[in-house]
């Protein structure tokens, strides 16, 4: 058997920007993204704390070290700069690989974006 289980989480991050007229996705600052594990055009979840908004996206690769998290397409209706987001990836991972270890990545981001090191 597989279960969905979270296998990233990238918290404290906050919108920088929006672009409604674009096809859609996400863009978030590369140097997160290869923190968190996750890969140009992997399916990411996009909470918005300020509203409660989840949205189901794609990731493209913003210039690494800009700190970059824009809403593009239909999102950018559900998402203001400024507003608090969390980031999370999603695998299937095998009953048997659970009961031998996992762990969530969590990525936390400080002021401007900046990968936090804890």
């Amino acid at each position: 058997m597989y279960r969905c289980m979270c296998r990233c989480k990238i918290r404290g991050g906050r919108v920088t920007d929006k672009n409604l007229y674009y096809e859609g996705s996400v863009t978030v600052d590369k140097q997160i993204l290869d923190e968190a594990g996750i890969l140009l055009g992997e399916m990411v979840y996009v909470l918005n704390l300020s509203n409660g908004v989840r949205i189901s996206t794609y990731t493209i690769a913003g210039e690494p070290n800009s700190g970059t998290i824009c809403l593009n397409g239909p999102a950018a209706r559900y998402f203001e700069k400024g507003d608090e987001v969390i980031i999370l990836a999603v695998s299937f991972v095998e009953e048997k690989e659970l009961q031998q270890k996992w762990d969530m990545k969590v990525v936390k981001l400080g002021d401007n974006n900046r990968i936090k090191k804890v």
